[in-house]
């Protein structure tokens, strides 16, 4: 009779045990999808098409490695470097025909009277915008886009965007494009010469584009935050505070990749290391990136000095070049 009801109580107990042992299974398991969820919720809040956006930046890469690398390096060969400038001058000139008309809408008149002058000067005496002659009587240039007046007229950032060819922008970039697009002369001259500009904008961001390739541990997240970053110190005029979050590197990969120059530290001082080594300033001032961890300023210190090197280089040879002609 008593086995009966041991093997009863045993069964009971077996049961509650097991009862017990699924609802911690289950609270656990809805404890760590929700912290899943949580954390994709605050990783993708400007980034929802990560997915999206990863694919399209690197096929905008292998573009840029493959065709647009390429056609640069030999623009710059074949072009002197005062001709560059030039071309850069002329083309950020027609650019100030945007700058105006966005100075206005965003009720900047003053800002709008010295960059209409800005342009009238480079526009005649610096023969049409060849020569940044405004610069040296003191009318700086300005950066002011439909992007910008859309954010100053209260209109959202929206979702972070990687566009064919185009590259990063947001859902409220891509309308501002439009209209800075349509205002700007330079759309309405013939292909060759919007080719030469394209070109020309491409061999100048020939620097940014590798030290992003070689310093960051991964470009596209790199990117991102300091385009992000950009326009929202453009929209503010500057007086956002200015900080790099990276809270959407994966751990993982963070983890091994510090892992791997250390072999040694914990995951949380190891990200701890990481985010000090992505994080970046900008200056008010300048409205230059700034980067705020040593390692990190050593790199872009190294890479100033190399490009440095390069450009005394380039003007001995111009200079050799020129003294054989005139022999």
């Amino acid at each position: 009779m008593n086995r009966p009801h041991n093997g009863n109580r045993s069964d009971k107990m077996q049961q509650t045990f097991s009862g017990i042992l699924i609802g911690v299974a289950l609270t656990l398991g809805g404890c760590a999808t929700t912290g899943v969820v949580e954390q994709q919720a605050v990783v993708n809040k400007v980034d929802p098409y990560e997915n999206f956006n990863r694919k399209m930046f690197g096929f905008n890469d292998h573009v840029d490695n493959y065709v647009a690398e390429p056609i640069s390096n030999a623009y710059k060969w074949v072009t002197p470097q005062f001709m560059q400038t030039g071309i850069f001058n002329f083309f950020n000139n027609l650019k100030n025909v945007n700058v105006v008309i966005n100075d206005v809408l965003q009720a900047k008149f003053s800002q709008s009277a010295e960059d209409t002058g800005r342009l009238a000067i480079n526009s005649t005496v610096g023969l049409g915008g060849l020569f940044d002659v405004a610069k040296h009587v003191g009318l700086e240039q300005n950066e002011e886009d439909f992007d910008q007046t859309l954010a100053v007229w209260g209109v959202p950032q929206g979702s972070y965007l990687v566009l064919p060819l185009l590259g990063p922008s947001t859902a409220r970039g891509i309308p501002g494009a439009i209209f800075d697009t349509a205002a700007n002369p330079a759309s309405y001259v013939g292909m060759p010469v919007q080719l030469v500009s394209m070109l020309n904008a491409r061999a100048s961001a020939e620097g940014a584009l590798k030290f992003i390739d070689e310093a960051a541990l991964d470009p596209y997240v790199f990117t991102r935050e300091s385009f992000l970053q950009w326009r929202n110190n453009l929209a503010t005029d500057g007086k956002s505070e200015a900080s790099l979050d990276i809270d959407g590197l994966d751990d993982e990969s963070l983890d091994g990749d510090k892992g791997a120059a250390s072999g040694q530290g914990s995951s949380g001082d190891v990200n701890a290391s990481n985010k000090a080594n992505f994080a970046l300033h900008l200056d008010a001032e300048t409205k230059e990136l700034g980067q705020a961890s040593p390692s990190f300023s050593s790199i872009a210190q190294s890479f100033d000095n190399t490009a440095k090197s390069f450009e005394d280089a380039g003007v001995k040879v111009d200079a050799f070049k020129k003294s054989k002609r005139l022999r």
